[in-house]
């Protein structure tokens, strides 16, 4: 009798694929004693690369104002290289959607703390995340599309 074919996942390489800071109002904004406004946009992505090697990435835009002005844009992309083998789709696409975000993100965090310190300014602290709630609502709207989609499609009755 042979045994099941057991699912693989492993971390291969996290890295940081892409880094960006801008402070388009230096040095002058390094003197506003106002609090600033911090607006966070994420992003997470993932691609095969081989015979069950995945590419998954996490990208973060952290924008930071006093007013209209922009003291500091930061954008990271934190990627990781999994090996994942022995799943069925939908399994696949809750790791890809939920499990490797999940190992990413702090690393994402910390990049972008350590980048508004070094560049002069108090750390940004993310929130944590829950990426299966994302994940579970990003499959809602894509059924909810696709239902407005059928209805669209569906001939009209006679009237």
């Amino acid at each position: 009798m042979s045994e099941p074919i057991q699912p693989v996942f492993t971390i291969d390489k996290l890295y940081v694929k892409d880094l960006s800071l801008e402070i388009p109002n230096a040095p002058q904004i390094f003197l506003e004693r106002e609090q600033p406004k911090v607006e966070l946009q994420i992003q997470n992505a993932a691609a095969q690369i081989g015979e069950g090697v995945f590419e998954a990435s996490l990208t973060a835009t952290v924008t930071s104002k006093v007013g209209d002005k922009t003291m500091f844009l930061i954008e990271v992309c934190q990627a990781g290289i999994f090996q994942i083998r022995n799943l069925g789709k939908e399994d696949m696409d809750m790791v890809l959607g939920v499990g490797c975000p999940n190992i990413l993100y702090p690393y994402l965090r910390e990049v972008v703390s350590d980048c508004a310190t070094r560049a002069g300014f108090m750390p940004v602290v993310l929130a944590p995340m829950n990426f299966e709630a994302l994940y579970v609502q990003r499959l809602q709207q894509q059924q909810e599309q696709q239902q407005q989609q059928q209805q669209q499609q569906a001939p009209a009755g006679n009237a």
